[in-house]
């Protein structure tokens, strides 16, 4: 059985990992280097690093910043942001990542996703969906792309069999709903998603304490949790979250003996 992941998440603009609630109202949360030598030493089980701006600005990725932080860890890692082309995946793989991150550009041109799993292999090729409820209590959802600040129409169920059918590895799911609300995941999204695709999903959006992960993981069918400002806070560390899932006997690695 494959372990279930904690994956710290940098989103970087103007080279600074920033957060915000639902989207907006960003603030500094700090070096994304710094960050990620913390993170990896304290023993997350990947990375996700994602050039927020990138796609909404019309740029390529931070390629050298990329670099800087691939050359600082240990874990896997993942870029993603304004990367729109085969080259452009192959840049930032060659920079250092191991997996990439598309979201915007798969929507605008799906055959990226298989050209990009024909190439580098599925494994590489993580479709990050942002996924916003169309009704408060409703149980459907549409894509936003470019950073949340426009709609597609398209439904996110529909959109995420069809990125697991072109051959996407797994799929970056975020709740724009609880995006920075530390008030929970979306369980329902979660759930609905991982039972309708074939491909690990990474939950995102809500993560406010370690009942909100171990809910996710088990209720929510996810085989990783996105975490970003309760890390970022200084609420919660990466060592108390493996403890605490570890001791509710979920299928965790086990932090390394210092």
């Amino acid at each position: 059985m494959v372990a279930l992941r904690l994956i710290p998440c940098l989103d970087v603009a103007n080279g600074r990992v920033v957060k915000g609630v639902n989207f907006v109202g960003l603030r500094d949360a700090g070096d994304p280097v710094e960050l990620a030598c913390r993170y990896s030493s304290a023993g997350a089980d990947e990375l996700v690093f994602l050039d927020i701006a990138a796609s909404h600005e019309g740029r390529s990725t931070l390629v050298e910043l990329v670099r800087r932080t691939a050359e600082a860890v240990t874990i896997p890692f993942t870029v993603g942001g304004g990367i729109s082309s085969l080259e452009g995946i192959t840049q930032l793989l060659r920079a250092g990542a191991d997996k990439i991150s598309l979201n915007s550009s798969a929507v605008k041109n799906p055959e990226l996703i298989s050209e990009g799993a024909e190439r580098f292999g599925s494994q590489c090729i993580v479709v990050a969906i942002d996924a916003r409820r169309r009704e408060p209590d409703s149980l459907s959802w549409e894509v936003y792309v470019k950073g949340g600040r426009e709609s597609t129409g398209l439904d996110v169920v529909n959109w995420a069999k069809k990125v697991a059918a072109l051959g996407a590895g797994e799929i970056l799911l975020t709740s724009m709903d609880g995006d920075g609300t530390q008030s929970g995941y979306d369980l329902e999204l979660n759930r609905i998603i991982s039972e309708q695709v074939p491909i690990p999903v990474i939950a995102s959006g809500g993560a406010g304490s370690i009942g909100d992960i171990f809910d996710v993981l088990t209720q929510g069918s996810a085989s990783a949790a996105l975490l970003a400002s309760l890390l970022h806070d200084g609420v919660l560390s990466i060592e108390q979250i493996k403890a605490e899932l570890i001791m509710r006997s979920l299928n965790i690695r086990p932090l390394e003996s210092k």
